[in-house]
């Protein structure tokens, strides 16, 4: 259930299609005193080998609203929709907002929680609210975007309020016939060659298009696409932390001449560094390979399992991944994925 195809089993499962099957799930492990585990789309999931000692309960509610605001549409879409399909249905509708999210894999209720983003777009960009359990107070909840608390690949959800809320809803607000975003790079060059403004399907087309090539659509005849997406997140430093950043790269003769490190504005004076070229440089190439796990062919961002990888496989590769970036550039790397069910030093099991 989960897109690197790894991970031992669960203690018990639920598959939560109502507000009301979530209701009772969390009364089910509460009474037995187990812990419980949210799961969505299982696209950002390492799990561990050993499984999950508590209950899984995967988010299966699904549905879609569309009512008109003004000069918006307001799109509210269940967690248990698929994120693709949903960016594919906005499209075909002419709503601009989300086109450039195509292609990521996962379910809608993962979206606010690592406030998803790629090529130029952040899923709080359009987000309007979410619709969610509050577990502790126990009751049904709506958030604003402000309440959400996002920044870069960061929420109130994976932070401040970890494990507090479980999202039922999300709600998008999104522009009828407005034109798309053409901010990155990638995208940018993809239509240099033509002129005119491409149209939203075009965007998304040209999105997935660029996302294949890097292994990033799952794709059963694609062994790179068993991933858990970017597994690193792009360090995002001050200017000073970058200046100290490029002096010690230039030291190490990682970097030289005129060459400068690549980074994009992060705002407030800050720059954000790909970690693809971190670990390229650390001396990384792409479809190097641990055990059976391996960085993907297409892209040193994505962490695949080659066939039969197991948890500890890929943890030796990141930790592997980790300590040579650490050593060349002073700098850590931060995993994006969940790592669920793994043992603390403690021998506690942990989440995240």
């Amino acid at each position: 259930m989960t897109t690197l195809g790894i991970g031992g089993p669960a203690r018990f499962f639920a598959d939560v299609r109502s507000e009301a099957d979530l209701v009772e799930a969390f009364a089910f492990a509460g009474a037995r005193q187990t812990p419980i585990f949210i799961l969505g789309g299982g696209s950002n999931l390492l799990i561990a080998d050993e499984g999950y000692p508590g209950l899984v309960a995967r988010i299966s509610i699904r549905g879609i609203e569309w009512d008109e605001d003004a000069n918006r549409v307001l799109a509210t879409a269940s967690a248990g929709e698929d994120w693709d399909d949903f960016v594919r249905q906005c499209v075909e509708r002419d709503l601009a907002g989300v086109e450039c999210l195509s292609g990521i894999p996962g379910l809608v209720g993962g979206t606010p929680v690592q406030n998803v983003g790629a090529y130029g777009q952040e899923m709080s960009e359009t987000m309007v609210a979410v619709h969610a359990f509050d577990r502790r107070e126990e009751r049904i909840v709506e958030l604003s975007s402000a309440q959400c608390g996002f920044s870069y690949r960061t929420s109130i959800f994976n932070t401040l309020a970890r494990d507090r809320y479980v999202v039922l809803a999300v709600t998008y607000s999104l522009e009828p016939h407005g034109e798309p975003a053409l901010r990155y790079p990638d995208v940018k060059n993809f239509f240099a060659a033509r002129a005119g403004i491409p149209t939203l399907s075009e965007v998304r087309d040209a999105v997935r298009t660029i996302r294949a090539r890097k292994g990033m659509v799952l794709s059963p005849n694609d062994p790179d696409s068993r991933s858990a997406g970017s597994f690193f997140k792009n360090p995002i430093l001050s200017r000073n932390e970058f200046v100290r950043l490029e002096e010690a790269a230039r030291a190490r003769q990682l970097i030289q001449g005129d060459e400068r490190v690549p980074s994009f504005s992060a705002g407030d004076d800050r720059v954000k560094v790909p970690a693809a070229w971190l670990i390229e440089r650390a001396g990384f190439q792409k479809g190097y390979t641990r055990g059976r796990a391996g960085i993907s062919s297409k892209h040193t961002l994505a962490i695949v399992n080659r066939g039969g990888a197991t948890a500890r496989e890929v943890l030796e590769l990141v930790m592997e991944i980790e300590e040579r970036v650490q050593e060349r550039f002073r700098l850590r790397l931060v995993p994006e994925p969940v790592f669920v069910g793994f043992l603390s030093e403690g021998g506690e099991r942990v989440k995240g």
